[in-house]
Order: structure tokens, then C-alpha cells, then sequence
């Protein structure tokens, strides 16, 4: 599996067999490679504080890879008002590298937002809303819904109080 981790709140401790061992903060994003096997763990680095995180499992372009661990931090600035690509299978813009055909954006959005996105043909997009409220082409969407878009079509994605969210386009 590719395991992508993207932290909302808080701080996340991870742990692997490979002796990789960090901390995972709000606008970062952790990819591990599990391939041919690894152990690790994942738990709150605050004894106070609570974390919130998400963790999107996906299938691998092929099976046998061999373990591996990337994490990089993107600024506030560049995921705010506009999509920013953090998982890529090209690691294109200085996104974590993902062995799957995916490109995975977040963005921070903020009253008066919007974005603008091609869906394009013979692709899958998912929109996840991570937190707040969006509008995805006028519909009303909260945190913890999602949307899988087959196809093309234009999206526009509005706020009216704030919100952030992940859009997955894959092959």
C-alpha cells in the first residue's frame, strides 16, 4: 500500500522498521510505502493536545516495492485560496512522490474563495471535505463528506464560513 498521512490538528509521531522516526504537523504530508513489508506506528506526539489526521490508503502501480518513507511541509501561503499539489506519481512541484497514477491537492479556503477545476475524461476525482463548509458547484458540502466525480465536468468550489479540502484525481 501507499500510505499518505495529512494532519489537520495537532501533531502525529510515526515510527517505522526502516528507523525512521517524525513528527507530522497541519501542512505536511507523510507518504510510506509499505511494499514488501513494513512496521510502523502512528500516535499523538502531545500528551494534552488532541490530533486530527487523515490517512488514505492506496494501491500500489505494482506490487514489491520496496519500503520506503517521504515526508515534505508545504506553507500556509501556497495552499491558500488555490489548489496545491502535495502527492504525485512524478513528484512534479514538490510533491511527495506516490507509485499510483494520482494527484492528490489540498487547499485551504477561506469566505469569499473559489476554485476552479477540470475534471477530465476517462479520470476519477474525489473531493474530500476536510474540515468547514464548501460549496462544490452550489452544492453544500460539510466536513467529512466526500464526492467521487466520474468524468469531465468543471467544478467550482466556493465558501461562504471557511473550509479545507483534498481533490484526488486519478487514472
Amino acid at each position: 500500500m501507499e500510505i499518505l498521512t495529512y494532519v489537520l490538528e495537532g501533531a502525529l509521531e510515526h515510527k517505522d522498521s526502516l528507523g525512521t522516526g517524525s513528527v507530522i504537523r497541519p501542512g505536511e504530508a507523510q507518504i510510506m510505502s509499505a511494499g514488501t513489508g513494513i512496521k510502523h506506528s502512528e500516535f499523538n506526539h502531545s500528551q494534552s493536545e488532541p490530533v486530527h489526521f487523515l490517512q488514505i490508503w492506496i494501491i500500489p502501480e505494482k506490487q514489491g516495492l520496496k519500503p520506503r518513507y517521504e515526508q515534505k511541509s508545504f506553507r500556509i501561503e501556497e495552499r491558500t485560496g488555490q489548489l496545491r499539489l502535495i502527492a504525485a506519481h512524478d513528484a512534479r512541484d514538490g510533491a511527495v512522490k506516490a507509485y499510483q497514477d494520482v494527484d492528490l491537492y489540498t487547499s485551504i479556503l477561506q469566505s469569499g474563495n473559489k476554485i476552479n477545476y477540470h475534471a477530465q475524461p476517462n479520470r476519477y476525482t474525489w473531493l474530500q471535505v476536510a474540515k468547514g463548509i464548501v460549496n462544490l458547484n452550489g452544492e453544500e458540502l460539510r466536513a467529512g463528506d466526500g464526492v467521487e466525480i466520474d468524468g469531465e465536468i468543471d467544478l467550482e468550489i466556493t465558501t461562504n464560513v471557511g473550509g479545507e479540502i483534498l481533490l484526488f484525481d486519478l487514472g
